[in-house]
């Protein structure tokens, strides 16, 4: 009950972060010139950006199925792609996407998963996320120089520097088991000072996954072939998430800019965003969104291509991983009976 109650909370609290977003972009546009600007939206390139969007959490739940295939669970890739959207709605409606995680976590174990091994499969998977990008938002700045000014680039270095802990905390997961034990001691302590209840009984309860997640983790990082792989479908499925951007530049009639640059520059806009503590980097991506491509847009077109951008790759998603959510609950409720 308490966790649906934070879930609840969480999730009016984005609402009400959407809603303030969506007033601060619209209160000096006109609702003629709104209207006027959707109705000439080319749909073909909208429905190719929502295309993209689903090839993204699809390579998502692949990297997933492939990791605990190699770890000995038995899962579909509708399993999988279930996973990915239930993270998608999670990571959204809270602070940093703390909540994404946890619950695929929390959602494999009542499907019989391991939570080790799937402690282990996101982990892997984070991590290709974080390196990926990093290094392509590393690369688009230096492309796309040009394009940012000194508030959006120190920005972009506290988004690399969350980014890149981010990155250093879970590939010391991953490689050492006794840094990982260094840290639960060290949370231990914390708790305890906190006067946490329980707090032995769940600290050697961690201490067992740790060592079940450590076993596995090994045989993960002998077996290069399958991190390759992984890594490679990241930079697919990143390539394709950020390339939204251009179709969403075709969809309000432009093409003076290739699909290169406009790529790239989104690759330096999440990586700017990512690390901000607020539900779904609401207001900050779009805010971001609007600086970085300020030059690429006419200043009558750039409020618009903000929300046709992110309808595509965030509002429109979010209403679906949400809707998904609240299915399989209610069929878990049914089976339970």
């Amino acid at each position: 009950m308490g966790s649906a109650k934070k879930t609840i909370r969480n999730f009016a609290v984005f609402v009400v972060l959407i809603l303030l977003t969506l007033w601060i972009i619209l209160k000096d546009q006109s609702i003629t010139e709104i209207i006027d600007v959707f109705s000439n939206v080319k749909m073909q390139f909208v429905f190719i950006g929502i295309l993209c969007m689903v090839v993204y959490l699809t390579l998502e739940g692949i990297n997933m199925k492939r990791t605990l295939k190699e770890l000995g669970e038995k899962t579909s890739l509708k399993q999988c792609l279930k996973y990915s959207l239930i993270g998608f709605f999670f990571s959204s409606i809270t602070p940093a996407a703390s909540g994404g995680q946890p619950m695929q976590i929390y959602y494999m174990h009542k499907d019989n998963i391991s939570v080790a091994n799937s402690t282990l499969a996101l982990l892997i998977n984070l991590t290709s996320m974080q390196v990926t990008t990093i290094s392509l938002a590393i690369f688009s700045l230096i492309v796309n120089y040009k394009f940012m000014n000194r508030v959006l680039i120190i920005l972009f270095c506290i988004g690399i520097f969350l980014n890149g802990s981010a990155l250093v905390l879970l590939l010391i997961s991953i490689l050492s088991r006794r840094i990982s034990k260094a840290l639960i001691e060290f949370v231990v302590k914390i708790l305890n000072f906190f006067r946490v209840k329980n707090l032995y009984a769940k600290k050697r309860k961690v201490l067992k996954e740790l060592r079940l997640y450590q076993n596995s983790a090994k045989y993960v990082k002998n077996n290069k072939k399958l991190i390759l792989k992984i890594f490679i479908t990241t930079i697919i499925q990143f390539s394709i998430y950020y390339s939204i951007a251009y179709w969403t530049y075709r969809a309000l009639g432009f093409n003076g800019s290739n699909i290169f640059e406009l790529t790239t520059m989104q690759s330096v806009l999440f990586a700017t965003v990512s690390g901000i503590p607020s539900p779904g980097a609401v207001g900050v991506s779009e805010g971001a969104f609007i600086e970085i491509f300020r030059n690429i847009y006419p200043t009558n077109m750039i409020k618009s291509a903000t929300l046709i951008h992110r309808g595509i790759n965030f509002y429109l998603f979010v209403l679906i991983s949400g809707i998904v959510v609240i299915v399989n609950d209610i069929k878990s409720r049914r089976n339970n009976n």
